[in-house]
């Protein structure tokens, strides 16, 4: 008897999870920031791709998959975690707790979109500024045709400092 495997269809294929990477990097270099890690993961939370470039720090890969999480599992952009739940640490505290300490409420977790507005996935950065990290998340995912949330990066992303 012949056995077959069955395919598995996930959110983000690899190539788009690829092209977001990649453009991300492009950017990064453009705009002469700070080497990054940058991770893509699936609606279901998995991670799809990853890279960390050269001078990156060590803790930068769970940093940035850990922003991918945090969006994801929030159903918003880390920015926007950031801004709702300053002023309720202990919230805070027990949603880092939840996710076995993989959120991080500091921008660069970006929800990617389907054309009807759905999260088909999450793409985390760290390795600059948050604000830095996020725009190149944004800019990255605009360049594969997906929508992102938040939308536009912040007016003055340029001038944060590490």
């Amino acid at each position: 008897m012949a056995q077959h495997l069955v395919p598995i269809h996930s959110s983000i294929d690899l190539g788009v999870a690829s092209l977001i990477i990649d453009k991300a990097i492009e950017l990064r270099i453009q705009h002469e920031l700070l080497p990054f890690a940058v991770a893509v993961v699936d609606s279901g939370g998995n991670l799809v791709a990853f890279k960390r470039e050269n001078g990156c720090g060590n803790l930068r890969h769970q940093i940035a998959l850990a922003k991918a999480w945090s969006a994801l599992g929030m159903g918003m952009s880390t920015r926007q975690i950031r801004d709702r739940l300053a002023d309720r640490p202990n919230f805070q505290a027990a949603l880092a707790v939840a996710s076995d300490g993989r959120f991080i409420p500091t921008p660069g977790g970006v929800l990617i979109l389907d054309p009807q507005g759905t999260a088909i996935g999450a793409v985390g950065i760290s390795g600059d500024a948050s604000d830095k990290d996020e725009f190149c998340a944004i800019e990255a995912i605009r360049h594969t045709g997906c929508k992102s949330d938040p939308s536009n990066p912040v007016h003055d992303w340029k001038i944060g400092k590490l």
